[in-house]
């Protein structure tokens, strides 16, 4: 998933405009974009959205937290349509994930769904113990996780602390911090790493910069808010021509069989060709 765009479930004119973003996922969203007493509502409209949709993107469920009181009414509404997933927001721990996925678990059953079908995307940065903690996630194997993600504002809530960016867009250090301990746990544990927002929604120079600069650092893919930066992050994420011919040669000269080989003047060895391959894994149109 290069792009996943989250959407208010309880908005007609947001729900009728996501298929045609041309996002990967589309997150309908029960949780912080959704006022509480506007929440049965939400769930109601959820449903009736998913019997009609025919869209291509995935669809991707963000269900309420553990301690809201709201998860279980949102799974009941949420796992009938067999979403690809539920976007788990503000866990403790790995627990968190153990309990949730239980839940699903009971939930596939009732409905005649296979065992483990619906996967989890996690925000694994919302709480201070979760950020701490974070390496726990790496002791049990969790066959539902299919990637992390984080954020900021969430945690600086907790934190009772000031904006998390700088006057120049950048992330404070605590921020920087967590979005770094996301990044790395994700690839030690072979899902994908998903990037935070980018909040300035007129700024569509800004987003793209964000947005290569996340893939730059090894993220995978990106949150989006708004339609308009949703082809900004698959261009981003997305190889280009140069990128993807470049991989190619770089495949070619290790054809010899060498451990180590000498390209453009440059030498190159095994982590190259692992790039090289994982670039072309990756391309596709944006």
């Amino acid at each position: 998933m290069r792009s996943l765009m989250f959407v208010p479930a309880d908005s007609d004119r947001k729900l009728a405009k996501a298929a045609a973003a041309g996002a990967d996922a589309l997150v309908l969203d029960l949780e912080d974009s959704v006022m509480p007493d506007r929440k049965p509502a939400a769930r109601a409209m959820l449903g009736e959205y998913l019997k009609s949709y025919r869209g291509k993107s995935e669809i991707w469920i963000r269900v309420n937290d553990l301690m809201s009181g709201e998860i279980l009414k949102d799974l009941a509404a949420a796992v009938p349509a067999a979403p690809v997933g539920i976007v788990l927001p503000k866990i403790l721990g790995p627990e968190d994930l153990d309990r949730v996925s239980h839940y699903l678990e009971f939930a596939e059953s009732v409905n005649g769904l296979a065992p483990g079908s619906i996967g989890m995307l996690v925000v694994s940065t919302e709480t201070p113990s979760a950020v701490l903690r974070m390496g726990e996630l790496l002791r049990k194997k969790q066959p539902r996780l299919r990637g992390l993600t984080w954020g900021g504002e969430d945690l600086s809530a907790a934190l009772g602390a000031g904006d998390p960016r700088a006057a120049d867009g950048r992330w404070r250090p605590v921020y920087e911090h967590a979005r770094l301990q996301c990044l790395l746990a994700a690839h030690a544990l072979e899902v994908q790493a998903i990037d935070t927002v980018y909040v300035d929604l007129k700024n569509a120079e800004g987003c793209r910069l964000n947005a290569e600069a996340a893939r730059y650092d090894g993220f995978t893919g990106k949150i989006a808010v708004h339609p308009d930066q949703v082809p900004i992050i698959n261009q981003a994420f997305t190889p280009s021509v140069a990128e993807i011919a470049h991989a190619q040669r770089v495949i070619a000269a290790f054809e010899t069989g060498a451990g180590s080989v000498s390209l453009d003047g440059k030498m190159l060895d095994i982590p190259h060709l692992k790039a090289a391959k994982r670039t072309l894994a990756t391309s596709k149109p944006a």
